[in-house]
């Protein structure tokens, strides 16, 4: 398919999913999110239903035409579009090259919030610089000296789901240039990071908990799981 074609076939999927909105549900899912973003009123596994339909019958698309359609579903003004965006990323999986990190940060700079930054952190960020780590110096290490907040989290974030595959050293020397920072999405980040690794060396995280002042938030974000 051309342009015009994913065009055609962003229009589509809108209409579609539009075709279902429920005006009584979008009021309070969008004052759930601070009334940043209008919603159709669907939620995920309604979402998820429809647009499994919808590729049912219209199919996915591949290669960049895919990348087409998610930034083009990302312009889209309802929250669900950016979700259904994510949705279509996901269907790209080991196919993704190193010029996707390129659209990834556009996505994560672009109508953030927590939901779609932190979705795109663990998943496409973490697959994508698991896949290509010579991409780290040039991204995540960009980003944690950024002063886009959502950049900053997604540093400290992409590396949620590496387990024994974290870099800890990388990890706690971003912890340490954002420690002092007062923002929350931050300070709630920090902990969450290491909350996680915890699960994988309980014992380096307390010991860096116990070393590092931390906000009282993120250390007991990070020592939830962490025995006494």
């Amino acid at each position: 398919m051309e342009n015009a074609g994913m065009d055609h076939y962003t229009a589509e999927l809108a209409a579609w999913l539009r075709s279902h909105a429920d005006p009584a549900k979008a009021a309070p899912m969008a004052a759930y999110m601070r009334n940043k973003f209008p919603f159709l009123g669907l939620k995920t596994p309604e979402r998820t239903r429809l647009i499994k339909a919808f590729w049912a019958k219209h199919g996915v698309p591949a290669g960049d035409e895919l990348l087409d359609v998610v930034k083009r579903l990302w312009e889209l003004p309802e929250r669900e579009f950016q979700n259904a965006a994510l949705a279509f990323l996901d269907k790209r999986g080991k196919r993704a090259g190193k010029e996707d990190i390129d659209v990834v940060e556009h996505l994560i700079v672009t109508k953030p919030w927590w939901d779609t930054v932190d979705y795109l952190a663990s998943n496409a960020t973490g697959d994508l610089l698991a896949k290509y780590p010579e991409l780290i110096p040039a991204y995540a290490d960009r980003w944690i000296a950024s002063d886009d907040l959502w950049l900053r989290r997604t540093a400290l974030l992409y590396q949620l789901r590496y387990k024994e595959r974290t870099d800890v050293g990388r990890l706690f020397a971003y912890i340490e240039r954002c420690k002092d920072e007062r923002e929350f999405f931050i300070r709630k980040a920090i902990g969450w990071a290491l909350r996680e690794y915890s699960k994988t060396d309980e014992d380096a995280v307390r010991r860096f908990v116990e070393r590092t002042p931390l906000s009282p938030l993120s250390a007991k974000e990070a020592l939830k799981h962490v025995s006494r």
